[in-house]
């Protein structure tokens, strides 16, 4: 494969990016929600988890679909989805109805990740796999920093914020959407309908295990951000500002892009590394935060949540990109995120619970030791 024209990254990247402002813009407004429909932290994480049920089971598919019918034909029925999600939220009169708008939003996501994240990989043709891949990955935590950044800003000035959030969104996936069509189709593989688990040959595993030991400690660490840090922020250290909710995630994926760029020459194993030290001090902040009562080491815990995420996250998609077949490539992405989503989408719910039995601080704590461990 010859090397592409820069510009072919930049558009395949906003195919990743528009999707993902969609998958964390609900953030800010869990707890506006869980005021108007008067749900329980379990029912908060398991709305959550929707997300993560939707985009493992895209996953599990959307992986060898798009090596064998090419990036387009996945791509496009996902953008899709994702609009379909937006006019969900913002109709949303029930909890069902956010389950099913997170669903469809990780559904959506989850085409992203496989055949989006491996087209902009391959936009960057021989010459610049390595480069590609960290534009993926950068593509995929920016555009998770700035979906609850806009939601969190708009849920601060406007009384109602869903419609204006979630019509916003739409137009940017439009936009995607429109970008995708005017990219030529691209066939990886050879055609076939017989469904089977993702799989890759067996000298790539260790190179998706090394990431997934990394990537899924970090992302269940932004995952309990996401999902249960409003309700910390309100319960616990007094701080009820949507714009403060989603600015954290914000900053959360920003310090990921930036550890990104930062560390991006180093090799692959330094940078898994790194990520793991991170993590384990993310949930050492968590923990302290709650013991102190410190919004600022809450913040400190985001920090480092979203460098442990994006290094492993980075890590794991610089080696694939480099080693991994492009025949292969798009599962072998498939494996290393359904690896890392199972525990993220698993622990918040099983905190959620355990909070709604023993309360916030004790099982916000309980989760941090069991990550520590992990990491």
């Amino acid at each position: 494969m010859k090397s592409q024209h820069p510009g072919n990254i930049a558009a395949a990247a906003w195919l990743v990016t528009a999707v993902f402002i969609l998958s964390n813009s609900a953030t800010p407004l869990y707890v506006y929600w869980q005021r108007q429909f008067a749900f329980s932290s379990a029912s908060m994480t398991v709305i959550f988890s929707a997300y993560i049920a939707g985009l493992i089971g895209a996953l599990l598919v959307a992986g060898q679909l798009s090596d064998r019918f090419g990036r387009k034909a996945v791509l496009a029925p996902g953008l899709a989805l994702a609009m379909l999600a937006c006019v969900l939220f913002t109709t949303a009169a029930s909890v069902h109805a956010l389950v099913a708008a997170r669903f469809l939003t990780g559904v959506a996501v989850g085409t992203g990740v496989a055949a989006g994240m491996a087209a902009v990989v391959e936009a960057g043709g021989s010459e610049r796999k390595r480069q590609a891949s960290q534009a993926a990955s950068i593509a995929m935590v920016v555009g998770a920093g700035l979906g609850p950044l806009l939601a969190g800003t708009l849920a601060q000035l406007i009384a109602q914020p869903a419609p204006a959030i979630f019509i916003t969104e739409l137009l940017l996936i439009a936009t995607a959407l429109i970008v995708l069509m005017t990219r030529p189709s691209t066939h990886v593989g050879r055609a076939g309908l017989a469904w089977r688990l993702p799989t890759v040959q067996a000298q790539y595993r260790m190179d998706i295990a090394s990431g997934v030991a990394v990537f899924a400690p970090g992302l269940s660490a932004t995952s309990f951000v996401l999902a249960l840090g409003p309700a910390l922020l309100s319960k616990l250290l007094h701080v009820s500002s949507p714009l403060v909710a989603g600015g954290t995630a914000c900053l959360m994926f920003m310090s990921a892009t930036g550890a990104q760029l930062a560390l991006k020459h180093l090799p692959i194993r330094t940078i898994l590394q790194f990520g793991a030290s991170a993590t384990a001090l993310a949930m050492i902040a968590v923990t302290t935060a709650i013991h102190t009562e410190a919004p600022a080491l809450l913040l400190l815990a985001a920090v480092l949540g979203g460098m442990g995420q994006g290094l492993g996250q980075l890590g794991g998609l610089s080696a694939i990109g480099v080693r991994v077949p492009d025949a292969q490539r798009a599962q072998a992405i498939s494996l290393l995120n359904i690896g890392a989503y199972i525990p993220a989408g698993l622990l918040p719910v099983a905190c959620g619970f355990l909070i709604d039995r023993i309360g916030m601080e004790a099982g916000a704590i309980a989760f941090a030791a069991v990550l520590f461990l992990g990491a």
